[in-house]
């Protein structure tokens, strides 16, 4: 188990060459510590960015122009001798011996199927803006609050994450929301406050650039998965998390300018 291997996913439309190359080199630097296989799923027409990729002991795999959940699931079905995905965007960032906290997380919790760690939001330049790293009380907001638990700072057991059958692709903003609530009928979730990742915060960002549409796809998740008896009410909670957010949300963008 110290020694398992982690399965990476990178997809990229390979439009921003510049954050990417940023991105490959934080992932080039976890191989000192743990063993990784990085894909990377892009369009068979992004020539310059795979050039740029072959220089980073990457596998790639064609983008199936089908969303970010498809992308993602092509990546997964990659895995050969991998237990652990881990998923990082084209503008994202591990930080120093992430990866290699998450796996050791997981390993000294054998029943644990999800491990998590905090998260740095960095503006364009790389400067932090804020931290998100509520721990444990990011798990049992998870059903019904925000969606604490950051994509970029996760590491599943790929076994469970293969038999909740992978990545919605009906889903554009909140795949990871609803893949973890599936996965909690497989396992505990563990966590560490340290950031393990940086998660860059600009205008053209998905999630960033459309909140309403992403607050509401969560929100319509978060009620699939609530028990039938709660689910006419749950809009009294989901409107003021919606505000909160949007709020932080905009308090964030504006250091980012």
């Amino acid at each position: 188990m110290s020694n398992a291997k982690i399965l990476v996913v990178l997809p990229t439309l390979g439009e921003r060459l510049d954050s990417l190359a940023e991105t490959l080199s934080a992932v080039d630097a976890q191989r000192a510590d743990v063993d990784l296989t990085l894909i990377v799923v892009m369009p068979t027409g992004a020539v310059a960015a795979r050039e740029l990729v072959a220089g980073f002991a990457a596998v790639i795999v064609d983008d199936p122009k089908e969303g970010i959940s498809a992308a993602i699931n092509c990546g997964l079905a990659a895995r050969t001798d991998e237990e652990f995905y881990a998923w990082i965007g084209d503008d994202d960032l591990f930080r120093a011996g992430g990866l290699l906290t998450l796996r050791g997380l997981l390993g000294e919790h054998p029943g644990a199927v999800l491990a998590y760690g905090g998260c740095e939001y960095i503006d364009p330049a790389g400067n932090v803006l804020a931290v998100s790293n509520a721990g444990v009380l990011a798990k049992f907001l998870l059903p019904w609050g925000p969606d604490l638990i950051p994509h970029p700072g996760t590491m599943i057991r790929l076994d469970a994450l293969e038999a909740i059958g992978g990545f919605d692709v009906t889903l554009k903003y909140a795949m990871d929301l609803d893949a973890f609530l599936k996965l909690r009928a497989h396992g505990s979730f563990v966590c560490t406050r340290t950031a393990v990742s940086a998660f860059r915060w600009h205008p053209d960002s998905l999630t960033v650039a459309n909140r309403l549409n992403s607050s509401r796809e969560s929100e319509s998740v978060k009620t699939r998965h609530l028990v039938p008896l709660l689910r006419p009410i749950s809009p009294l909670w989901n409107y003021p998390i919606r505000w909160a957010s949007s709020f932080a949300a905009r308090r964030v963008s504006a250091q980012a300018r």
